[in-house]
C-alpha cells in the first residue's frame, strides 16, 4: 500500500497546506532553514489550485486538516496532545478542531447496526432518531430500547471510514520517510514514531469494543466517587463497529449562562471537576485523556456526567508516585526533594548534578508561586518542568506528555467555571491524600504483602526447579556457571522470612499509632 500512488494523495495535501497558508506555519514550527523553506514555496505554489480552500474562518493548520477530512482532523487531533513534538503554539491551534462533518444517513446507521450485532434495529428500538453528533469517525443517533423503553446512545462508525483511514496513513508514511530522507533537520521530531502511534490511536478507535471496554472499566474505577457518574455500556447491542450506552441528559460544561439557569455552583463544580480528574490520575492510573467541556455534562442530579472514551490515559503505579511526589514537592516549594525524585526515577541522567537541576526547578517554581492566585497555573508548570527536563537531557514519556496535555485541558475547564479558581489549593488535598497512602506505612505494608505474595508463588515450582537444576549438572554438556539451587532456596525462604517478620513489625506499629 505505500507505493508511488501515494504521490498523488502527498501532492493534494501539500496544495491545500500551501492554498490555506498552513505550510508556513509548519515551516515555522519546524524551524526549516530560509533556504529550505524558501524552496518548500516555490514547488508548493505550481500545485496551489490543486488544494481545497477550507473554511476560512478557521485558522491554517486547522482549515487545511478539516479541509482534507476525517483522518487528517484525527491526525490533527493527537498532535495536539504531543506539543513536544509540534510546539506548544502549534499543539493549542490544533485543540480548536471541531468534529462537525456531514452525517450519514439512518438508512446506513442502521444497515451497519443490523450487520454488526444480527439484530433488527427496528424491532429492538421504537424511536431511531437523525445524528445528534458527526464526528469524523462515527455519529451518533438517541434510540429508545423497546423491551425497557429506556433512552440510549447509538454510536455508528462511518461507512468505509477504516480503508479510508488505511489509505491515508499509507500516505503519512510514505511523507515522514521522505521527510526523513530529505530533511534530516526535522528527524528531531521523530516523523515515523508519530505516525506509528497516530495508527495505534485510530486503530483502537476503529474497534468500538475496546472503546466500550474503556467505558465499563472506567466506570468500574469510578463507581463510589460522589457527583461523577459513567453511562453504562449495553454489550448485547454494542460491537465492533456499533455502541450502546445509556443516554446522556444534562446541561453542557461549556454553557456557564445554562449551568446559572439550573442553579448549579460553579465554584464547586469547577473543584470537582479538577479533583475528579487528579483520583482518576492518581488512585486508579487510567483517566479520561480528552475530558473538556464537549464531553462533559452536568445531570439533572447535579452529578458530573463523562461521555465519548476513545482516547483513555494509562500510568503504571510507579509512575503515579513518581507524579505525585513532584507535585507535592512543588506545592510545598522543596525543589530538592523534586530534583532527586526525577533522579530516583531515571528520568535526568545520573551524569547531572542534582543541585544544579535544583536549582533550574527553582526557576521554574518561584515565579508561578509569586504570582495572584487566580494565575497560578498547573499547565504552565509543567510545560516549564519539562523545558527544563529537556535541557538536563531527559527523554520524552508519552504517558507523562498525554497527562500534561490533560491537565491543561482540565484546568482550562475548572478556570471557565469559575476564573478566581486557586488550582494548588484545590489540588493539594488531592495530592497528600495520594502521597500518605502511597508513600506512608500503609504503602508499605501493601508492598511487603505483594513482595511476599510474589514470593509463595514460587514455593510450588521450587521442586522443578532444583530437579531441572539437577540434571543439568548430571549433563556431560558444559553449562555456564550459576549459583547453587540450595543457596537460591535458602535465601528465598530467608527473604520470605524476613519479609513477614517486616509486616508484623509494621502491622505492630501501626496499631499502636492508631494508622
Amino acid at each position: 500500500m505505500r507505493g508511488p500512488h501515494n504521490i498523488w494523495r502527498l501532492i493534494r495535501t501539500g496544495a491545500t497546506f500551501e492554498r490555506t497558508g498552513a505550510m508556513r506555519v509548519v515551516l515555522d514550527a519546524m524551524d526549516v532553514p530560509p533556504s529550505l523553506r524558501i524552496a518548500a514555496r516555490v514547488l508548493g505554489w505550481p500545485f496551489k489550485l490543486f488544494g481545497y480552500r477550507g473554511d476560512m474562518a478557521m485558522p491554517p493548520v486547522p482549515r487545511a486538516l478539516t479541509a482534507l477530512g476525517p483522518a487528517y482532523i484525527k491526525f490533527g487531533q493527537i498532535l495536539s496532545t504531543r506539543p513536544d513534538v509540534v510546539g506548544p503554539e502549534l499543539a493549542q491551534q490544533m485543540r480548536v478542531l471541531q468534529d462537525k462533518l456531514p452525517p450519514f444517513s439512518i438508512e446506513e446507521a442502521k444497515a451497519t447496526f443490523l450487520e454488526e450485532t444480527g439484530m433488527d434495529p427496528d424491532q429492538v428500538f421504537t424511536e431511531f432518531s437523525e445524528p445528534v453528533a458527526a464526528a469524523s469517525i462515527a455519529q451518533v443517533h438517541r434510540a429508545r430500547l423497546a423491551d425497557t423503553g429506556e433512552y440510549v446512545a447509538v454510536k455508528v462508525l462511518r461507512p468505509g471510514i477504516e480503508r479510508a483511514f488505511i489509505q491515508d496513513v499509507d500516505a503519512f508514511y510514505l511523507a515522514a520517510r521522505m521527510v526523513e530522507i530529505l530533511a534530516p533537520f526535522a528527524r528531531r521530531l521523530r516523523p515515523m514514531d508519530v505516525i506509528r502511534h497516530f495508527e495505534g490511536v485510530v486503530l483502537g478507535e476503529l474497534d468500538l469494543r475496546l472503546e466500550s471496554s474503556s467505558a465499563s472499566e472506567f466506570a468500574a474505577n469510578t463507581d463510589a466517587d460522589a457527583g461523577f457518574r459513567v453511562p453504562h455500556v449495553k454489550w448485547p447491542y454494542s460491537a465492533r463497529r456499533v455502541m450502546t450506552m445509556d443516554w446522556v441528559d444534562g446541561t453542557p460544561l461549556g454553557d456557564n449562562d445554562a449551568l446559572d439557569v439550573v442553579g448549579v455552583d460553579r465554584t464547586e463544580l469547577g473543584e470537582r471537576v479538577l479533583q475528579l480528574f487528579l483520583n482518576h490520575a492518581l488512585r486508579d492510573g487510567f483517566f479520561h485523556a480528552d475530558m473538556h467541556q464537549g464531553n462533559l455534562k452536568v445531570g439533572p442530579d447535579g452529578d458530573v456526567v463523562a461521555f465519548d472514551f476513545g482516547i483513555m490515559g494509562h500510568i503504571d503505579e510507579y509512575t503515579r508516585r513518581v507524579y505525585a511526589e513532584i507535585l507535592f514537592g512543588f506545592i510545598q516549594r522543596d525543589y530538592k526533594r523534586v530534583a532527586e525524585v526525577h533522579f530516583e526515577a531515571g528520568y535526568v541522567p545520573a551524569s547531572q548534578d542534582v543541585d544544579e537541576f535544583a536549582r533550574a526547578l527553582r526557576a521554574v517554581g518561584e515565579p508561578i508561586f509569586g504570582m495572584n492566585a487566580t494565575h497560578i497555573s498547573m499547565g504552565r508548570l509543567l510545560n516549564h518542568l519539562f523545558e527544563v527536563t529537556e535541557r538536563f537531557g531527559m527523554e520524552t514519556r508519552t504517558e507523562l506528555i498525554l497527562l500534561q496535555r490533560t491537565m491543561v485541558v482540565v484546568e482550562g475547564v475548572a478556570r471557565s467555571l469559575n476564573p478566581n479558581i486557586n488550582i494548588w489549593q484545590v489540588a493539594k488535598p488531592v495530592v497528600e491524600n495520594y502521597i500518605r497512602d502511597s508513600i506512608g506505612p500503609r504503602a508499605v505494608l501493601r508492598d511487603l504483602a505483594n513482595t511476599v505474595q510474589v514470593l509463595t508463588r514460587f514455593g510450588p515450582r521450587l521442586p522443578g526447579i532444583v530437579e531441572r537444576a539437577l540434571i543439568e549438572q548430571a549433563s556431560p554438556q558444559p553449562a555456564p556457571p550459576r549459583p547453587s539451587v540450595w543457596r537460591t532456596v535458602l535465601w528465598s525462604g530467608i527473604a520470605a522470612v524476613v519479609g513477614m517478620g517486616a509486616m508484623y513489625v509494621i502491622m505492630t506499629y501501626w496499631a499502636h499509632a492508631g494508622l
